[in-house]
This record gives structure tokens, sequence and C-alpha cells, in this order.
């Protein structure tokens, strides 16, 4: 039997690349999207949306956290919000290393974290 693969959704933002970085956070450990509930699109990171977007950013909710509003741009895995802010910076999927400083930017994204 023949397996289908969905293709991964596209990623807005400046300069992204085929593992979803972008022109403001490139190093080998950027490779997560996130869809954000505002818009319901995939963004490279938070500059980007404010630079593409023509509306604010809004952060997810706690009682959206089984969202999967995640893309590792390694595997295209869409991972849950609660899945990524549990999963040590690597991908429950392939393993593959995520940068641990986004940790730095989750309020931007998240509510109540």
């Amino acid at each position: 039997m023949t397996e289908h693969r969905v293709p991964p959704p596209s990623v807005s933002g400046v300069d992204v690349d085929e593992k979803t970085r972008c022109e403001h956070y490139h190093s080998d450990l950027d490779i997560i999207a996130i869809r954000l509930k505002c818009c319901g699109e995939f963004y490279a990171c938070k500059e980007c949306h404010d630079v593409l977007a023509d509306h604010p950013l809004e952060s997810w909710p706690r009682t959206a956290f089984d969202t999967r509003a995640i893309l590792c741009g390694n595997c295209s895995a869409q991972l849950t919000i609660s899945a990524y802010l549990e999963c040590n910076s690597r991908c429950p999927e392939c393993a593959a290393e995520f940068n641990p400083r986004c940790s730095l930017h989750h309020h931007f994204y998240f509510s109540d974290v």
C-alpha cells in the first residue's frame, strides 16, 4: 500500500527556508514555526508576522493548548502547544533539537506561561 503524505503547510515570513528559519532567527536550532491564533497562519516568528500581517498578534489562551499550532521544520510534524511546551526543546517525533532560547518569547505566543 502506498503511503500518502500531506505536504507541510506553508510558512509565512521574511526569507523563510525549507526548515522554517527566517531573516530574524536562522541558527541551526531555529526550526519551528507557529500557527498564530489571530490569523490561523503559520509564521516563522513574531517579527515576520509584525512585518507581513495587517493585524496585531494574539496569543493562544491556555484553554487552546491542545491545538496543533507548532510545526517542526525538520520533519513537518504538527505539535500541540502543550506537547511543544513540554518537549524540552526537542521534537517528540524526530528528536531534532529546537532552540531553547525560544522560551524567552513564549509570552508573545501563549497566554499564562
